[in-house]
């Protein structure tokens, strides 16, 4: 049977660099489930990968759309299954990873039909133009505490999603995700990478340096005009935004940059250790992993 290798973790783990060394060893190709590397204006930021870091690998949904257009979890289920399929046709093995929980899931298990309003959407997006976003995620906290438990609450436009659905049916936005996978084309190898806390946060931290290093700050000018824009919603962009508005200091924004990375691989790991399937591996000992994956292709 096809099969699809599921690489996920916290930012900053070495997720690519692993992926990209399965590819080679089965002559595979990559589909990107990190929501943020989508957008071709956002490089330095989302640690995409280089071409060097590639390694001759092909990697899908990356750099494919513009950093002002609408995409959604649901669209990326829909181009990704039909792009793994497609590759499933000349290879029995497709790798995906990323860390963005939602739209791994999105590929895994599909997206589950969920209500909306038009009205209470817009209504919304007013009170968040008008009062910041606040209120709003304080009024989440209090509709909806499991979903403001593992979502990005600095997300607007999810945030104003979970709202809208709340407010509009009188149900927490949970209660509508059944989580009741849908049926696929392929087997699904599910492989999670991690480390103890403190290597979790020295790597970041190190990124967040490196990023500096690599010209982050220019490439978040080079987006001021459109710094509202959902996509740079995004941890990284939002703080030199602040500096560039002058509310801040450059030392400042970047600590705040390490600090809301590290909570935002705290809620990936809450939200990828609800998964009892994936086979979690200690960074030191990925050669286990490897093995593992090895006997799970040669087994099936």
């Amino acid at each position: 049977m096809n099969q699809l290798i599921s690489i996920v973790g916290p930012t900053a783990i070495g997720k690519t660099n692993f992926a990209v060394g399965l590819a080679k060893k089965f002559d595979a190709e990559i589909i990107s489930a990190d929501s943020r590397q989508f957008y071709k204006e956002m490089t330095i930021g989302t640690a995409k990968p280089t071409r060097s870091e590639m390694k001759g690998i092909v990697h899908h949904f990356v750099d494919f759309l513009e950093v002002d257009e609408n995409y959604s979890a649901g669209k990326f289920e829909e181009q990704a299954i039909a792009k793994i399929e497609k590759l499933h046709r000349s290879n029995p093995l497709v790798i995906m990873v990323g860390g963005s929980g939602l739209y791994v899931d999105a590929v895994l298990k599909g997206i589950d039909p969920i209500p909306s309003n038009p009205e209470i959407r817009i209504a919304l997006q007013k009170e968040l133009s008008q009062n910041g976003i606040e209120k709003l995620q304080n009024e989440l906290l209090q509709r909806d505490p499991q979903h403001h438990m593992f979502m990005d609450i600095n997300n607007p436009q999810r945030l104003v999603r979970a709202l809208e659905v709340c407010r509009h049916t009188g149900k927490t936005y949970t209660s509508f995700r059944k989580r009741v996978a849908k049926s696929r084309s392929f087997e699904v190898i599910k492989i999670g990478m991690t480390a103890n806390r403190e290597e979790i946060y020295k790597r970041i931290n190190q990124r967040v340096d490196q990023m500096i290093s690599a010209g982050l700050l220019d490439e978040v000018k080079s987006l001021t005009t459109v710094k509202n824009l959902n996509a740079l919603q995004t941890v990284g962009y939002k703080e030199l935004f602040e500096y560039l508005d002058d509310t801040t200091d450059l030392a400042t924004a970047i600590e705040n940059i390490k600090r809301n990375t590290r909570r935002f691989a705290k809620r990936q790991m809450t939200w990828f250790n609800k998964d009892s399937e994936i086979q979690w591996f200690d960074i030191e000992q990925l050669d286990a992993a490897i093995s593992f994956v090895t006997a799970s292709i040669h087994t099936s």
